[in-house]
């Protein structure tokens, strides 16, 4: 998918807050002028194919009407108590193409039974609620931040919990792959999708689909408790296949507060974002809070336009189109895995003898052109194999260096200063097993 985005969306958008404390009177949560449809065409036709909504968050108010707390929307002014903020998103997605998401906060500072062994069935009925009223999920969003001071029903006192235990989250996992088995579970420890371990925008150069989560101190993992900088790099032959995703706000805050109308983040810091997560073989969940209308904000939309401008001009034009491609090797000289393959037949690859583990492709254009950004793909369904490549161009007969990476996998955007060549080279320097690669395109980016 590439890319989605998240909508942070309760009370803390009117209490200005970035963590609800969980004692928030419902009446606080009344949007003046909620437009889901406002909100989800904004996210498609910016290019983004996915929307994961805050459903609950750790202050423990729900965005929907949950037979099970008094704490949510059906106790709020907001259309009378009758409205559904999951509901209406999950229908918005459903009419423009995009796939939902949930969130469901493991830590609720609401509940007075969080904590206790009876929150883990309250935590499961809610989740229920989710994935049986609103349509097909495609990703279901478990944040790390668990345990801590809250409200819990009037205790006012801190709760904590053992994250690698508390939880039981293989048995919770059980009932999104029985209800959703679609559905994608994102957490820091996987089991699907893990977290990029920070929430500045970027995955390693070096960022391995495969990973193993460790404790802190080596011991067991939990949701919460994990070394998380290794997330940015994911482990080389790891236990599991975990890709990484990149979740970071458009703005300072991950809720609106109007303070930061003007601290939206700019085009070079989007691009930038861009090329870091997506660019190195992960996905980009990009936050847009919903401001206090229940819309995405005037600021975020003319951002989200310069971002998709730039995409749009950036990548229209693949040079490589009419290129001569030849490879080091074919495996068994046979045309079904022809270098050719890689200039755009879908679901075809080049790839190389089993024993080959260092190999080329190189590409004649049917004359000099201006270029500065390599795209390559793995053929992802055979695994992630590349280690370390390099792109070289030729000038005056010898072969320069331009550029020199780590891992590939997905998708790869290599940049480097604007060469002008009629002849580029990519060496595949080191590799798990032979090299198999699905495309190559080569761009001019602004």
């Amino acid at each position: 998918m590439e890319r989605y985005c998240f909508l942070h969306f309760t009370v803390n958008t009117f209490t200005d807050r970035e963590w609800g404390l969980g004692s928030e009177n419902e009446s606080v949560f009344n949007p003046t002028n909620f437009d889901a449809d406002q909100i989800v065409s904004t996210i498609a036709r910016h290019g983004f194919k996915g929307a994961i909504l805050t459903c609950k968050h750790h202050d423990g108010f729900c965005l929907w009407p949950s037979k099970y707390t008094e704490h949510s929307v059906k106790n709020s002014p907001w259309k009378n108590g009758k409205g559904d903020v999951v509901k209406e998103i999950s229908a918005a997605c459903r009419k423009y193409g995009i796939k939902f998401g949930i969130y469901l906060s493991p830590w609720d500072r609401n509940s007075a039974l969080y904590g206790k062994p009876e929150y883990i069935a309250y935590y499961r009925n809610q989740l229920t609620e989710l994935l049986t009223n609103y349509g097909d999920i495609f990703e279901v969003w478990l944040d790390g931040a668990n345990g801590g001071d809250g409200y819990y029903g009037g205790a006012n006192e801190k709760r904590e919990i053992d994250r690698k235990t508390y939880y039981d989250w293989e048995n919770t996992w059980s009932i999104i792959r029985k209800l959703q088995p679609n559905a994608c579970i994102f957490s820091d420890i996987g089991p699907d999708e893990r977290w990029c371990g920070n929430e500045s925008g970027y995955a390693n150069d070096s960022c391995w689909a495969t990973y193993t989560a460790h404790g802190p101190e080596g011991d067991k993992p939990g949701i919460g408790h994990t070394r998380y900088k290794e997330g940015e790099t994911g482990t080389l032959n790891g236990e599991a296949w975990i890709p990484a995703e990149v979740d970071v706000s458009i703005r300072p805050g991950w809720f609106y507060h109007s303070h930061e109308d003007n601290k939206v983040r700019s085009l070079e810091s989007l691009k930038e974002i861009y090329f870091k997560s997506i660019g190195n073989g992960a996905c980009w969940n990009l936050n847009l809070p919903p401001d206090r209308t229940g819309q995405i904000n005037t600021n975020d939309i003319v951002a989200l336009d310069k971002l998709q401008d730039y995409l749009t001009r950036s990548f229209s034009t693949d040079l490589l189109q009419g290129a001569k491609v030849k490879a080091s090797e074919v495996r068994g000289n046979s045309q079904q895995y022809a270098a050719s393959n890689v200039l755009g037949n879908q679901h075809l690859y080049w790839t190389v003898n089993d024993s080959t583990t260092t190999a080329s492709l190189s590409f004649t254009l049917p004359k000099a052109k201006s270029f500065n950004c390599f795209e390559i793909k793995e053929y992802i369904r055979l695994g992630q194999r590349v280690q370390s490549f390099s792109i070289e161009v030729e000038k005056d007969g010898k072969w320069e260096q331009v550029f020199k990476g780590s891992t590939i996998g997905r998708k790869k955007l290599a940049r480097f200063d604007a060469v002008t060549a009629s002849r580029v080279r990519v060496n595949f320097i080191n590799s798990l097993a032979c090299p198999v690669i699905e495309s190559v395109k080569l761009y001019k980016i602004l």
